[in-house]
Parts: C-alpha cells; structure tokens; sequence
C-alpha cells in the first residue's frame, strides 16, 4: 500500500511529543512499520474522569495521536502535512490500571486522504477498550 518515509523514525516521532498533548499524557511509539504504528501509554489518574472511569478522551487522545503519527511517517513525496477531517471510537471496556495499548492500520493510503484503524487494548491481557477510524486529508504546499 504505502511506503514509509526515511525521515520519520520511532525516535523523531517520540521526540516529537515532548511537551505537546502526547508528551503530556505520556504516550510512547513502539513499532512503525509499512502501514502500521504500535504505541502504549501508561494509565495515571489524570487520564481518568471524576467518575474513576478512563476518561474517553484519553483512549481517543492516544488512538489519534497513533494514527496521526502513522500518517506522518506514510505521508507521500512533497506532501507537506496533514489534518484530519473525520474520527469515530467505539468504546467497549476500560481499565483501572496498568497501560493501554494502540495498533493502528493503514486502510487506504492515497494522494489526498488516509483513511487509519486502531484498536485500543488492555496492554496486560489484550481486552479491546476501543475501536477508533479516522481520515486524514494530505496537505500539499500552496502554488
């Protein structure tokens, strides 16, 4: 389907979080392959809601910075970015400690969209928490 860029290692895109959002809530990249990316982040209370439930926000958080990276590291020749126009989660379970962890998939790797898959997993046993889509549109320089 698609061919990794040279320039987007594990390293470059765990540096890239840094103090930004992914950073934050301590999200880390794992694996980066042709059209996948594996990632974990570990569950502290600050990713939890008042209600002592993961908060959804948090699984979404990690499920899109996965596939946002992903795209990254499979953006074509001469595209400058990306965004994304389009998320969907379906939330199945939770847990209370421990880490997650992220598979995203690459689904359609075109000139001008991206289309990604993550499943979100209890990383001790491997219970899916959640199933996430997203379409990313490529953004190419102006002129």
């Amino acid at each position: 389907m698609g061919k990794l860029r040279d320039d987007v290692t594990i390293e470059v895109l765990n540096r890239r979080g840094g103090e930004y959002l992914p950073g934050y809530l301590g999200i880390e990249m794992l694996e980066l392959l042709e059209n996948s990316l594996r990632s974990r982040m570990p569950v502290k209370k600050l990713h939890f809601a008042p209600n002592d439930f993961l908060h959804a926000a948090s699984i979404v958080a990690l499920a899109d910075t996965t596939c946002g990276y992903a795209t990254m590291a499979h953006l074509p020749k001469g595209a400058q970015s990306f965004t994304t126009i389009e998320l969907k989660s379906n939330h199945l379970g939770t847990v209370s400690e421990g880490s997650i962890a992220c598979l995203a998939t690459a689904q359609h790797l075109g000139r001008n969209t991206q289309v990604w898959d993550a499943v979100v997993t209890d990383e001790a046993n491997g219970k899916k928490i959640a199933l996430f889509r997203c379409t990313q549109m490529v953004l190419w320089p102006k002129g």
